[in-house]
């Protein structure tokens, strides 16, 4: 590999971390879960904590690949009655969605941080992780999704692209 490659994915592990993050999580779980099939089919031994780990990071790949949903804009959104308004109320019914979103995922951010406190003393018998390490997801996930549904929405207050449209 070139340095000049190198210094590439250097680059866009830095400016694209929440991507990066999806990968290595994406890639973990492919590893555990190949591991477990080898020593299963292969050695006939189970792992003891496989299972578990990969689902502790499904939790975390699910919750990250919904902040970046809402980072590139691809939820569903329901555009076909809004789009026969004018750009002037197209944009306040966005800026009323991004104002309902934000309330809700203020919600579930706290609902997730009692959530993840109540857990902190549950131990995984299989990784002898405490729970609030997977729950926490939801967390990080929510604050995440909290700012791109605030940044998409002040970037259509300020009016730097429009709501969103059918595709």
């Amino acid at each position: 590999m070139s340095t000049k490659t190198i210094q590439n994915v250097i680059k866009s592990v830095f400016l694209h971390p929440l991507e990066a993050a999806l990968c290595c999580l994406l890639l973990s779980m492919v590893v555990v879960t190949f591991s477990q099939v080898v020593s299963r089919y292969l050695l006939h031994a189970s792992l003891s904590w496989s299972e578990e780990l990969a689902r502790f990071l499904l939790m975390w790949l699910t919750m990250l690949s919904a902040a970046y949903g809402f980072k590139i804009r691809s939820h569903m959104a329901l555009t076909f009655f809004v789009n026969r308004f004018g750009n002037r109320t197209r944009r306040s019914v966005s800026i009323l969605v991004t104002l309902a979103m934000s309330v809700f995922l203020i919600i579930f951010i706290v609902k997730a941080v009692e959530l993840t406190q109540s857990v902190v003393d549950r131990i995984g018998p299989g990784t002898q992780l405490s729970f609030a390490v997977p729950y926490s997801s939801t967390i990080v996930g929510g604050v995440l999704m909290l700012y791109y549904v605030a940044r998409t929405g002040w970037r259509e207050i300020r009016g730097d692209f429009e709501p969103s449209t059918d595709k």
